[in-house]
């Protein structure tokens, strides 16, 4: 372990065991774990003797009293991705229940590189000690410890962002979990959208894409990005389909890790250097803009697209030709809502964008922010895509669609069903690069 993550976690183990000695005090206390702003102040837990409580303000709306949001980041708060993202996901919970930063109590760097040996069931008994009402796990990779944490406090609402524990028709349903909820975006959209803006875009007509480990989320989202390439490269630029290149190169994990990683500096520069002028990025961080926009700076004609988090653009906005994005805030207050009102149920939610506006930060848990790199035109072709994604008119999950191994997944005319989208055993015919082997571990 290096000795940054050494004194991460001894802050946050410091952190936890000062909050617990001073919980039994009548004064406010600082509750931040990982090292972060965000707190925590006398609260009820769940399962408690004492009920949440809610006022009316004097504009009409609900307040809540004594309610604390736990929230478990596979990364820092701050990485201009996808923890951030979720970050500021739990910071929407807290202002619109009328309550204040110091009820978000949170922990970064909940992976087995930066904090080995992490006892997750741990960490979320200790925000349940702290007063947390509902405990979100932010990874996919958190799987077993959601399970084991649900299975242990089984009065305490729960959400496994992602995952399909709570659908009945998924492969890991877990019947016993009733207070596990599973939420997640509907980010294929977000993809179709990031590739069809690349493909309007690229002047070499060849993509490329930076993509994290290998699993069946990942591989949806590289055949959703694959399809939005294609289908504006043919229909919209009128190009012929066999003329467009669409590579990925997995690192291993969602963000870097040196010496179990790939570098995705040297893989983005390979992705250039090989001829491709636009990348998308799957990782959990913004490296991808960040390189290119450097590269391009040098005045090299280059453009990318970045993911997870709707500021992404801001690192290299000339370059940027728009960022699909994660919007947690409404799902997760739509789970605390049900909290409080005493309803909280373990389902399965995989939320469409809000078609009527994508970008409405209170409605769409999935949006697609437009780059200053996207030209006008470009832009209102985009739109056109979008509004054809909305109204069906456009459906790209639809055969005849073949594996990359020659099998075929959809026939002809067949569209497929969530299940098929969400279980993604391999890429798609037509995109180079292995999909199927990880780096990581």
């Amino acid at each position: 372990m290096t000795s940054k993550r050494l004194v991460h976690l001894l802050a946050v183990l410091l952190a936890f065991a000062l909050v617990a000695a001073a919980c039994g005090s009548d004064d406010t206390t600082d509750t931040t774990a990982g090292g972060g702003d965000a707190g925590a102040t006398t609260t009820t837990a769940s399962g408690g003797d004492d009920a949440t409580t809610t006022t009316v303000a004097d504009d009409g709306g609900v307040m809540v009293d004594d309610f604390k949001v736990g929230l478990i980041l596979v990364g820092p708060k701050n990485d201009r991705g996808y923890s951030q993202a979720h970050f500021e996901g739990g910071e929407y919970v807290i202002e619109q229940l009328g309550l204040s930063e110091e009820d978000l109590i949170v922990f970064e760097f909940a992976n087995t590189s930066d904090t080995p040996g992490l006892s997750l069931p741990g960490v979320a008994a200790d925000m349940v000690d702290l007063g947390a009402d509902l405990i979100i796990f932010n990874s996919d990779d958190m799987k077993d410890g959601a399970f084991e944490a649900a299975a242990q406090m089984p009065d305490v609402p729960m959400i496994w962002s992602s995952g399909d524990s709570a659908w009945v028709d998924g492969k890991d349903f877990r019947a016993d979990l009733t207070n596990l909820k599973n939420t997640w975006g509907q980010m294929t959209y977000g993809k179709m959208i990031a590739g069809c803006a690349a493909a309007l875009t690229t002047e070499t007509g060849k993509l490329a894409y930076l993509g994290p480990l290998t699993n069946d989320e990942t591989r949806r989202l590289v055949n959703a990005a694959f399809l939005g390439a294609q289908y504006c490269w043919e229909n919209v630029r009128g190009n012929d389909a066999a003329d467009l290149e669409f590579a990925v190169t997995y690192i291993g994990f969602w963000f870097e890790i040196p010496g179990l990683t790939l570098d995705p500096v040297l893989v983005v520069n390979d992705f250039i250097d090989g001829g491709a002028d636009v990348t998308l990025s799957g990782i959990d961080a913004n490296v991808a803009l960040i390189r290119t926009g450097q590269r391009a700076d040098a005045g090299e004609a280059l453009w990318a697209v970045p993911y997870d988090f709707v500021g992404a653009c801001d690192e290299a906005p000339d370059i940027c030709l728009g960022v699909p994005y994660f919007n947690w805030g409404p799902a997760y207050l739509e789970a605390a809502q049900e909290v409080i009102d005493g309803n909280f149920t373990a389902d399965w939610n995989w939320y469409e964008p809000n078609w009527a506006d994508i970008n409405d930060l209170d409605t769409s848990v999935v949006g697609y922010f437009q780059g200053n790199g996207l030209s006008a035109d470009n832009a209102a072709s985009l739109d056109t895509f979008i509004a054809g994604l909305a109204d069906g008119s456009i459906e790209l999950f639809q055969g005849p669609l073949n594996w990359q191994d020659g099998t075929q997944w959809l026939g002809d005319g067949e569209v497929a069903t969530l299940n098929q989208i969400w279980y993604s055993e391999q890429c798609l015919e037509g995109i180079e690069g292995i999909c199927s082997v990880n780096v990581f571990g």
